[in-house]
């Protein structure tokens, strides 16, 4: 064989080989995004108490421009938002029954409760070495018993939607001690640890809690906050986005607990 004929040889071999890898069926590349389902906020009932003012309110006011329908639990009734999709129950929190009775009252106009957000709380200054424990009573009373009252009466409710929410308004006061207001913290902690009960029992109901944990919040429960200037602290429009976010995730992507950070701080 002539080395002209060697060359073409080797170049047709070289061809066909080309030709055979390019012959063979693309390799299938998986697409691991995966379309996010989201929970539809048309049709859901959600119970908010403290949502006359501050964080509730803010909290309130976006889930009903996001299509939800709300049943309010709140002390004063006058200013409210003017809605279809909004109903108010005169709830006092330090009342034991009040739970029991805003819950039936939802159940009878809206006809379901699908999310229970427990945003009604009180800050007084209570220190470990004061002999009055009226403050550790007040908010122990407000801040914790109360919210463990409304999810005991809506349990039922949650269970039957088979994707209920509950979203406990804690703070960082409940993940860390940083100032002398021990009986704050105290209530905040108790907050904590009803979320994580309220996960495990209602798991498999498909009730799933979060516990939401801001710093300072724009709102006048930070009105005699000095130490931060108001415009470094968390707006309420954010968090009540957080919230909505909560609301929307379905039953496998449940987050126990947000941290929300206006500074820097080391966190466990």
């Amino acid at each position: 064989m002539s080395p002209r004929e060697s060359s073409c040889q080797a170049r047709s071999v070289e061809d066909n080989r080309v030709g055979t890898i390019r012959r063979q069926p693309s390799i299938r590349r998986f697409n691991y995004r995966r379309e996010i389902q989201m929970l539809e906020p048309e049709g859901r009932v959600v119970m908010i108490s403290g949502a006359r003012r501050g964080l509730g309110r803010a909290i309130a006011e976006r889930l009903l421009s996001s299509g939800y329908t709300i049943s309010a639990g709140i002390r004063d009734t006058t200013r409210l938002p003017d809605h279809p999709r909004f109903f108010a129950y005169q709830y006092d929190a330090t009342v034991p029954e009040d739970g029991e009775r805003w819950v039936a009252t939802t159940v009878e106009r809206l006809g379901r409760i699908d999310a229970v957000i427990n945003a009604a709380g009180i800050s007084v200054r209570g220190r470990l070495l004061d002999h009055d424990e009226s403050a550790f009573d007040a908010m122990w009373e407000t801040n914790t018993k109360a919210p463990m009252r409304v999810i005991r009466a809506a349990w039922p409710y949650l269970a039957v939607s088979g994707e209920g929410r509950i979203v406990n308004l804690s703070s960082l006061s409940g993940k860390r001690v940083r100032n002398d207001n021990l009986a704050y913290a105290m209530s905040k902690f108790a907050i904590m640890a009803l979320t994580h009960e309220t996960r495990r029992l209602g798991w498999d109901l498909g009730i799933r809690a979060t516990a939401l944990c801001p710093g300072f919040v724009d709102t006048d429960m930070t009105a005699n906050v000095t130490k931060l200037p108001r415009s470094q602290m968390s707006r309420p429009e954010d968090i009540a986005s957080v919230v909505e976010t909560v609301l929307r995730l379905s039953n496998s992507a449940s987050i126990a607990e947000v941290l929300v950070n206006c500074r820097h701080e080391d966190m466990l």
